[in-house]
């Protein structure tokens, strides 16, 4: 069905996201970008926002991920049919791409929160009949890395095709796009030509969120793209809005045409503010949607104790009143399912009496992957007959090093498990189903970034909400997140979050063996405690309690949005 009439002419605010990650068989997603993206929308369901999202259609996704008998990573392409489970726009729009009209339609999907609001999404694609075949193609895989031409081609149906998109479709009364992430900016080209050139009334219109404390991970074009494939229809206030050195900066872009700005946690803010110092940047620390990420055994005891704690996620904070022996056994009935999982998807069958370790991310080099593994014999002797892991996620197909770190962990766990009989499992084809068992059948969830290129991350998150203890540098949100409760898991190394980036400590040696310290000293005696354990147990999902989307999509409401108090929103009670 399509879009209520009232709803379209309520919808105040247009979320723009490079990937929203709806359900996990749908390929709109990469990595942590597309999850928080999903937890986003659920939760501004929730809250009934008045928001539409846009995203793009990827029918060839991102990647299936298997690896060899080398541990070597390899690629397939997704094909995912969307006809089947979207509406389809029945009138698309255009857009010029060089010298081309490029029809862009788009299929619709809706997210329904807990009283029955829905939020639509619409997925863009250029896959539609009148299109020649290359532009068919337009749309079709995540983050396209064969040619920077494709690259920016999406960023333009995304900004400039999803705005127009929404003018054809009868919003009217958009008056806050939030950019998530640069990807979007070209939005603003679109809204400057519908403004008739007014900056101002362009900035007073966009808010930007940015996710990346890392210059390298800021989208760039050069200029003579850019012009190629507008054919010089780029506004020259823009360009220079955008010009970094010779390129087209779209985080630049995005921040010097907005409203509001912010990063995704305290800490990314103040990093932001030092990489950005000509732009005021907020900071709203990111969370997840309990809702989407408790798992069965422990929704059971929560809705047994709370039946209202969905609507009123605070309320977690009181986990400490929970019944041990409820924790443990959701815990165990957690941790059998991952494991029974793995055994019919790896030769290395893990153990249930083991301590297990989870690392599960994007394997990007900054993450540092194999940090664990540095002094790879003291490890082994502390771990024998004690502690097992698992790994999984993918590297980007360009990625080499990212590769180089998979591999590392495919030898590494095959001289441990000769020579001290610990257990390594990497797992394929990370998504949000592998994830959901992991960060609920783990004991103990690892992460281990150089200090502070992580700008939040939301794993540790869903852990702490399943009751598993966080183990990780003070990075992101477990800076935050250690110093509200340091009982909900451990520090790996120094707190660096006062000195100047140049005091900050990213030495391999010095947190390999704070690393191997805390899980010889601290994590297995714990361990051997079940008192203790389940203590810190309880500490974790009150901490989770508070790093919940609910709380930052009403952080978002009042302080980025702006929004017409037309009724009164769930949000301002």
């Amino acid at each position: 069905m399509e879009v209520d009439k009232d709803l379209k002419n309520s919808t105040q605010v247009a979320y723009i996201s490079m990937e929203i990650a709806v359900d996990s068989s749908i390929p709109t997603y990469s990595g942590g970008l597309g999850v928080l993206s999903g937890d986003t929308v659920r939760s501004a369901a929730d809250l009934e926002l008045p928001m539409v999202g846009l995203c793009l259609c990827y029918s060839s996704g991102y990647f299936y991920q298997f690896f060899n008998e080398h541990g070597e990573q390899k690629e397939k392409e997704i094909e995912w049919n969307f006809f089947y489970e979207f509406e389809k726009v029945e009138k698309p729009i255009s857009i010029k791409i060089e010298d081309k009209e490029v029809l862009v339609s788009a299929w619709l999907y809706k997210v329904m929160g807990q009283s029955g609001h829905i939020l639509p999404i619409y997925l863009l694609t250029t896959d539609i009949e009148g299109n020649e075949d290359w532009m068919k193609k337009m749309t079709g895989s995540l983050y396209d890395s064969t040619s920077r031409w494709n690259r920016i081609v999406q960023e333009m149906i995304l900004g400039i095709g999803g705005v127009k998109l929404l003018n054809s479709q009868g919003y009217n009364n958009i008056e806050t796009y939030h950019l998530n992430e640069g990807h979007g900016s070209f939005s603003i080209v679109e809204l400057y030509d519908m403004l008739n050139g007014d900056l101002d009334k362009v900035r007073d219109k966009v808010v930007f969120t940015t996710h990346t404390p890392v210059p390298a991970g800021h989208d760039r074009f050069n200029l003579d793209l850019v012009d190629k494939v507008f054919e010089n229809r780029m506004p020259s206030e823009i360009s220079k809005i955008a010009e970094d050195n010779g390129q087209f900066n779209m985080t630049y872009l995005g921040m010097g045409l907005s409203r509001y700005r912010n990063g995704v946690a305290k800490k990314h803010g103040d990093i932001s503010r030092k990489m950005f110092p000509q732009y005021e940047v907020d900071s709203i620390t990111n969370g997840i949607h309990l809702g989407f990420w408790v798992s069965r055994p422990f929704r059971h005891i929560f809705n047994k104790k709370w039946p209202n704690w969905k609507a009123n996620p605070s309320i977690l904070q009181n986990a400490i009143e929970l019944d041990d022996l409820d924790i443990f056994d959701a815990h165990i009935e957690n941790k059998f399912n991952l494991i029974n999982y793995q055994k019919g998807h790896s030769w290395n069958l893990l153990d249930e009496e083991r301590i297990t370790i989870g690392f599960a991310r994007r394997f990007a080099t900054y993450k540092r992957a194999t940090l664990i593994f540095k002094d790879i014999d003291r490890l082994g002797s502390i771990c024998k007959d004690k502690i097992q892991f698992i790994f999984a996620g993918k590297a980007h197909p360009k990625d080499t090093k990212g590769k180089d770190y998979i591999k590392e962990i495919y030898k590494a766990g095959e001289y441990l498990y000769d020579n001290y009989g610990v257990k390594v499992v990497m797992m394929e084809n990370y998504n949000m189903d592998i994830s959901h068992m992991l960060v609920s059948g783990c004991d103990v969830w690892l992460n281990t970034p150089e200090r502070y290129r992580e700008a939040s991350g939301t794993s540790g998150m869903k852990a702490a909400l399943n009751g598993v203890l966080n183990f990780s540098v003070q990075d992101g949100w477990w800076l935050e997140g250690y110093h509200k409760n340091p009982m909900a898991g451990w520090a790996i190394g120094p707190d660096d979050s006062n000195p100047n980036d140049s005091g900050v400590s990213n030495d391999w040696d010095v947190d390999s063996k704070a690393i191997y310290e805390v899980l010889e000293n601290e994590i297995i005696p714990t361990y051997l405690n079940h008192e203790d354990w389940l203590f810190r147990s309880k500490n974790a999902i009150a901490l989770a309690a508070f790093f919940n989307t609910n709380r930052m999509m009403k952080e978002y409401a009042k302080k980025a949005y702006k929004l017409r108090k037309q009724k009164p929103w769930q949000y301002v009670k």
